[in-house]
């Protein structure tokens, strides 16, 4: 263990522990009737082990156990761990959203923190919101933390053919459609696209978190790609046990490992995988509650120089699983080690560089050098222009490369239902160069920013086999979804930005290279238009939900909540113990 820095008078827990007074001894006294004796803390560090295992999230049903395994790991290293559960985020069952309750989550992991006597943290999570919230909570707090990251599920299987979750839910769900599979073909589908606990196995937004936390330095060197159902992960969350209680002991903190430099890392990371679009918004949300300046501008900028080399669907062929067989993420940071900073420090004690030294890659095909890259640059793209002034996102890498420069009319859905109600009529006015646009599915309109994204190709045009076109919101997308979504247009339909003034028939002009999204409509005629519109009403009136409609900030922000921001004010103080 490397030499301590604090002493056991030093810990935070010691204020509830180690005073002899009342309270203290009630602290004392509760924790013996857990069936704890006095040897199992006195001196050692408290860990809070934040659980987010939930039978209502099956991508986290393995994380009870996994629990159990981070635990022997802090025994064995002289902690004392406490096991907290907090909210599961479970994307396929959760509505409206799940992004609804990110923050919800980060502020019961800051508090849970905070409230107890909590000396560091391991956090458990890996569906797709559930990282951001935990590290966003950790954040704030600021006490020594490590992810453990669920893991992807073991690869899907369908007469023969890989299966990757989502993305080809969203392949075949066309077919079906378009009458290329039978209902039959469909239904035995079902039985075989989920064969293990685990989240999605492409590189959807959950393996995006998962694998940017580790380029943070938030993870061990490798945790990040290893499937969920393979016995490492079960070693690997022992190692994490023990890493915690090294960190307290050297007072090793998230302020310590975040900075200008690992935020460039991840983007950079972010970009080379190919990764999901709602990682924009997440990282976005940590450095924001880390105190570090990022905007949108950055992520482009690092876009137009990282090469795409993770083979891995949407964006390319492969899944999770054979990116953990090809070298996993060592290998791949390897591969981008030019253009990362990798002196920065990292969980494991040492710094990025020191975790992917000798690093190998085994599968060339899926892990591939930059000099071949998938795609030279821009897997994901930033747009500004007079539809979206504050920015659009798009994942140039997954669309039609046809469509990278495009005009065509406006087809505009008021809302979700509009959108449901008339895609799929067989007189609907719609071509393969019509721009599909959907309204109130930001922050406010959805509400929770939902991702309604990748809206449905008609389905009068599927059977033509259109399988992409331009569609606009200022919703998201999941990242296991493809196609030339432009997403998160900013400021949002909701607050009256311009996508609340298109109408159908307008000109859109998307144009990939240049980095632009325009309406080909006068300025005098949107005047009219804004003079006209008229606000939606917020439809919470109570409870969490009032609370979100009332402080989430847009996009480009992160939507995170404005008072929760390292900017919004003075730090929190510790708890009095009275």
């Amino acid at each position: 263990m490397t030499a301590r820095r604090k002493t056991a008078e030093q810990l935070r827990s010691y204020r509830w522990y180690g005073a002899q007074d009342l309270r203290a001894f009630g602290h004392r006294s509760r924790t013996k009737q857990m069936g704890f004796a006095r040897e199992d803390w006195a001196g050692k560090p408290v860990i809070g082990v934040i659980n987010t295992w939930s039978e209502a999230n099956p991508c986290h049903v393995h994380l009870r156990q996994r629990a159990e395994e981070v635990k022997r790991g802090i025994w064995q290293a002289g902690g004392f761990p406490l096991e907290m559960p907090a909210m599961s985020l479970g994307e396929p069952m959760m509505k409206p959203t799940t992004m609804m309750y990110r923050n919800l989550l980060a502020m019961e992991t800051e508090e849970l923190l905070r409230a107890n006597p909590i000396d560091g943290a391991v956090l458990l999570g890996g569906c797709d919101k559930n990282i951001p919230g935990l590290l966003m909570g950790a954040i704030s707090m600021n006490v020594p933390a490590i992810v453990v990251p669920a893991g992807p599920m073991l690869r899907g299987n369908w007469r023969g053919k890989q299966l990757g979750s989502g993305s080809d839910v969203w392949k075949y769900w066309a077919d079906k459609k378009a009458g290329a599979i039978s209902d039959d073909d469909w239904d035995e589908m079902e039985d075989g696209i989920a064969r293990s606990f685990g989240t999605c196995m492409v590189m959807g937004t959950a393996a995006t978190m998962m694998s940017v936390t580790e380029a943070l330095g938030f993870t061990l060197p490798g945790a990040s790609a290893i499937p969920a159902a393979d016995s490492a992960h079960a070693r690997m969350a022992t190692e994490a046990g023990r890493r915690i209680v090294g960190m307290v002991w050297e007072d090793l903190k998230p302020s310590d490992i975040l900075s200008v430099a690992s935020f460039d890392n991840a983007i950079r990371a972010l970009m080379g995988l190919g990764g999901s679009t709602n990682g924009i918004v997440h990282l976005l949300a940590w450095a924001g509650r880390a105190g570090i300046k990022l905007d949108l501008d950055r992520f482009d900028v690092l876009a137009r120089d990282t090469p795409l080399i993770a083979n891995i669907r949407p964006a390319g062929q492969y899944l999770m699983e054979d990116f953990f067989y090809a070298g996993g993420m060592r290998a791949f940071l390897a591969k981008l080690a030019p253009l990362l900073h990798l002196n920065v420090p990292t969980v494991s004690g040492g710094t990025l560089g020191d975790d992917i030294a000798g690093a190998e890659t085994f599968l060339p095909e899926i892990i591939v050098d930059p000099g071949q890259a998938l795609k030279a640059n821009g897997a994901l793209a930033v747009l500004k222009g007079n539809l979206a002034p504050d920015g659009a996102v798009i994942k140039p890498a997954a669309a039609e490369p046809r469509l990278h420069k495009h005009v065509g009319p406006a087809l505009v859905f008021e809302n979700y239902n509009d959108m449901a109600a008339r895609i799929d009529d067989p007189d609907l006015d719609v071509t393969a160069d019509t721009v599909l646009v959907l309204k109130q599915a930001g922050p406010l309109g959805g509400p929770g920013m939902p991702e309604w994204g990748m809206l449905p190709i008609p389905q009068k045009l599927l059977k033509q086999g259109v399988r992409d076109m331009v569609r606009i919101s200022d919703g998201r997308m999941s990242g296991t979804s493809y196609g030339a979504c432009v997403l998160h247009v900013t400021p949002e339909s909701h607050v009256g930005g311009p996508l609340a003034l298109v109408k159908t028939g307008d000109l859109i002009a998307l144009d990939v290279e240049r980095r632009t999204l325009d309406m080909q409509v006068s300025e005098a005629e949107l005047a009219r238009r804004r003079a006209a519109w008229q606000a939606k009403p917020v439809i919470y009136e109570r409870g969490y939900g009032w609370l979100f409609t009332r402080h989430v900030q847009q996009a480009d922000k992160g939507c995170d909540f404005d008072f929760l921001r390292r900017d919004a004010g003075a730090p929190v103080p510790e708890p009095e113990i009275h």
